[in-house]
C-alpha cells in the first residue's frame, strides 16, 4: 500500500473517544487528588460499553441496507478495478505472487492490493499466516521483515525472499491469507463505513480503493484524515448531503494527496476511472464499465 506515512492502524473506523477527568480543586484552586483507579475504570468500562451499543445500532443499520460493493459480482468487480491500478490488469488472481520495489520508498510491493514490506501491512499478513501455518516457506524472513518496516531496506530480505513469496503463493493457504488480509484491512471497513455515510456502491468502492492506496491510517494523507478533511468541505448522504457532491470533494481531497510530495505521480485511478464514473452517474458501479489507466483502456461487460 502506498502511503505518505508508514504507520499502519487497527482496521477498523477510527473514532476518536476521548475520556476526561476534571479534577476538584481546593480553596486555592490547587488541583485534588486524582479519581481513584475503581473511577477510572468505571468510566472505561463505561466507554467500553456505549461503544459496543454504538455498533450494535450501526450493525442494524447496515443489516437493513443492500448488500453493494459486498455483493459477490460487485466484489470481483472491485478486485478487478484495483488490479488495473495496481498492476495493469484485470485478472487480479494473477497478482498473488507479484512482488517488486517500485522505487517509491515503500520497499517491496507485493500481493493483490500490494502489501508493501515498509508499510507495516506486509509483516501483517505473513505474522498472521504464520501464527496459523508455522511451517510456511515465509515463516524465516520475519526477523528481517520486522527490522526492515517502515524503511525501504531490503536488509536481510536480499537474495531469497522475492522468490520465497512468488512460491508461497502459489500455496492456496497463503492465497486465502492474502484476500483475508485485504478484507479485514480495507474491503471490510471500507465498505461498513460507506454505508454509514450514505454511500452507494460506488462510494464504497471509492473508500475501498482509498483506503488500499492510502492505508487505513490516520496520518496527514491516510484514508481516515482524508475522509475528515472532505467532512469540512461537504456533508455525507448520511447527513443530508448530496452523495455526488460529496464524492467529488472526497476525490478532490484525494488527488491532492496523491501528489502531495510527489507532482509527477500518475492519477488515473481517481481521474479516468472513479471521476469517470461519477460524473456518469453511475452510483451503483453498474456494468458495463470502460475506464483508462496508464493510457490503456479497459472494458467490464
Amino acid at each position: 500500500m502506498k502511503r505518505a506515512g508508514v504507520l499502519f492502524l487497527a482496521a477498523v473506523p477510527v473514532i476518536a473517544t476521548g475520556v476526561y477527568f476534571v479534577l476538584p480543586t481546593d480553596s486555592a484552586g490547587a488541583p485534588a487528588s486524582a479519581p481513584p483507579a475503581a473511577t477510572a475504570q468505571s468510566a472505561r468500562e463505561d466507554t467500553k460499553d456505549r461503544a459496543k451499543e454504538e455498533r450494535k445500532e450501526d450493525d442494524a443499520v447496515i443489516a437493513g441496507l443492500p448488500p453493494g460493493l459486498a455483493s459477490p459480482a460487485k466484489k470481483e468487480l472491485a478486485q478487478q478495478l484495483v488490479a488495473s491500478a495496481e498492476y495493469s490488469t484485470t485478472d487480479w488472481r494473477a497478482t498473488y505472487g507479484t512482488i517488486e520495489d517500485e522505487g517509491d520508498g515503500c520497499g517491496y510491493t507485493a500481493g493483490i492490493i500490494g502489501f508493501c514490506t515498509g508499510t507495516h501491512d506486509l509483516l501483517m499478513l505473513v505474522e498472521r499466516y504464520t501464527e496459523e501455518y508455522p511451517d510456511n516457506g515465509l515463516a524465516s524472513f520475519l526477523p528481517a521483515l520486522r527490522k526492515v518496516d517502515g524503511s525501504d531496506s531490503h536488509e536481510g530480505l536480499d537474495p531469497g525472499f522475492p522468490a520465497a513469496w512468488e512460491a508461497e503463493a502459489k500455496v492456496p493457504a497463503f492465497r486465502a491469507a492474502q484476500q483475508a488480509e485485504r478484507d479485514r484491512i480495507c474491503f471490510d471497513p471500507a465498505v461498513r463505513l460507506a454505508k454509514l455515510d450514505g454511500l452507494g456502491t460506488l462510494g464504497q468502492f471509492v473508500y475501498f480503493d482509498a483506503m488500499v492506496f492510502h492505508g487505513p491510517d490516520t496520518d496527514a494523507n491516510g484514508f481516515y484524515a482524508l475522509r475528515e478533511r472532505t467532512l469540512k468541505q461537504a456533508k455525507t448522504p448520511a447527513a443530508g448531503g448530496s452523495e455526488k457532491a460529496f464524492l467529488n470533494a472526497f476525490l478532490d481531497v484525494r488527488r491532492e494527496a496523491m501528489l502531495s510530495g510527489a507532482p509527477e505521480r500518475d492519477t488515473d485511478r481517481v481521474d479516468t476511472a472513479q471521476r469517470r464514473f461519477l460524473e456518469a452517474g453511475n452510483l451503483n458501479l453498474d456494468t458495463p464499465l470502460v475506464w483508462e489507466m496508464y493510457g490503456e483502456t479497459y472494458w467490464l461487460t
